[in-house]
């Protein structure tokens, strides 16, 4: 299995100011890294619509519909960092990991992010990390098998 997050779909300093910007500039990283094909936004703003994917400590994890499966051409993380926090149904959001995975395989990736996200040290470097590949490094985990 390739790595499931790359340099490439980290964003640390991220622009949305609304939570469906801020999945759309997840998608976006998505889309740019190949994961995904332009249907996926659809289907990540559609599961938001009906579950809110805000998920503790800053963190949302917007994914899409099983419906949109056939949108994800490979599973694949984005990570974007918002300094001021994006309004989350109430909750505030600092944090959007957008997934996209393949024949099931977002239930590990979920996993992993959830154990990180669970840290509240880990939290706080990831909010202080001062670039890309600081972020990369500190979420590096989300790639071992």
């Amino acid at each position: 299995m390739s790595d499931v997050l790359t340099q490439n779909s980290i964003k640390i300093h991220g622009t949305a100011e609304t939570k469906e910007e801020a999945i759309a500039e997840a998608n976006e990283l998505l889309l740019a890294v190949g994961a995904v094909t332009n249907d996926y936004l659809a289907s990540m703003l559609e599961r938001e619509n009906s579950v809110s994917t805000y998920m503790g400590n800053y963190l949302a994890i917007p994914h899409g519909t099983n419906e949109g499966k056939d949108a994800i051409l490979a599973s694949a993380l984005s990570f974007v960092r918002y300094a001021k926090p994006i309004d989350w149904n109430g909750e505030e959001v600092r944090f959007v990991v957008g997934i996209a995975g393949k024949e099931g395989g977002h239930l590990d990736i979920l996993s992993k992010i959830a154990i990180i996200f669970s840290d509240e040290d880990e939290v706080e470097k990831l909010l202080k990390a001062p670039s890309d590949e600081a972020v990369f490094a500190l979420l590096s985990e989300v790639n071992e098998d």
